[in-house]
């Protein structure tokens, strides 16, 4: 029987990020954005795939000791975990994805119950290997609407299946120069954005624009925008548009108005890139937003 709670399920890459220093850290969008919604306490069910190695059962163990739904996360025996060689260039970070890994032979016959209600998140890097793109696929033929978290990643992906998966999503989120590689034209961003929105159908268009915020398109009502504190330390970016990911959705699985959800993203993702790395291991961290605004 179908678990009736509304729940966000998300489809992707989880990895680890390894950093010129030596570190190596939890990552994958997909994988941020479901650890800081369990943080929140809202449940989320990570669907994705590692190797049968010690990367893949740090991250199993590391989801176990959360409390973290693992009933979606599948084990190949054949390729490794994923992994990112995360470098930086001009202060921005710059990504070497490796290829052949475990999240991109993710099986769609293996899928755990869904839940009949809440949303579904992925993004369109997962897409680059045919086997992980059958399985969401198969996950849009269920009644989750798409929250979609465009993420060019040369050179995994194109045009044409980008915007073709734009069609299929009810809310949006891609970054500026994303809009701008989809869109190049010279027209200024806000008419690009809503050209894109009525395009694709979608609910709302979310551009996210780094050190100057983000702007929430809607239809039938003007721009929203959210501005972060200047004053607030940047330690690490990694990560940043994960964070601002997990509010949105929480905004919409919570029924949070467009302009309150927009500004409380905004502040975590503040929050986000003042830590080293995507995530916190510390509850700590989270607790002050938990209780303003799930409590």
């Amino acid at each position: 029987m179908p678990d009736c709670r509304p729940r966000p399920v998300l489809c992707g890459e989880v990895l680890l990020d390894r950093f010129p220093d030596g570190r190596a850290v939890l990552g994958g969008a997909p994988f941020n954005v479901a650890w800081h919604l369990a943080a929140f306490g809202l449940d989320p069910l990570l669907i994705s795939r590692v190797g049968a190695d010690r990367a893949g059962e740090r991250i199993r163990a590391a989801m176990h000791e959360r409390g973290m739904d693992t009933s979606g996360l599948q084990t190949d025996p054949d390729w490794p975990t994923g992994e990112v060689r995360v470098g930086l260039e001009d202060g921005e970070p710059q990504f070497d994805i490796l290829a052949e890994r475990a999240w991109d032979r993710l099986d769609p016959n293996a899928l755990p119950p869904l839940p009949a209600a809440g949303l579904l998140y992925t993004g369109t890097l997962i897409r680059r290997s045919p086997a992980s793109a059958a399985t969401v696929d198969r996950l849009l033929q269920g009644p989750l609407p798409l929250f979609l978290d465009v993420n060019l990643r040369t050179p995994w992906w194109s045009t044409t299946a980008t915007t073709a998966l734009m069609t299929r999503a009810r809310w949006l989120k891609l970054n500026e120069d994303e809009l701008r590689r989809l869109h190049p034209d010279e027209r200024p961003l806000a008419e690009r954005a809503e050209a894109l929105r009525r395009a694709t159908g979608a609910e709302q268009v979310i551009i996210t624009r780094g050190e100057r915020g983000a702007v929430l398109h809607a239809p039938g009502q003007r721009p929203l925008r959210s501005v972060p504190d200047p004053a607030t330390p940047v330690i690490d970016t990694v990560g940043a548009g994960d964070a601002f990911a997990s509010v949105l959705i929480a905004g919409l699985l919570r029924g949070w108005p467009a302009g309150t959800t927009l500004h409380r993203a905004g502040r975590f993702a503040t929050a986000v890139v003042g830590l080293r790395g995507a995530v916190s291991e510390d509850p700590a961290f989270y607790r002050p937003f938990r209780d303003a605004w799930f409590g």
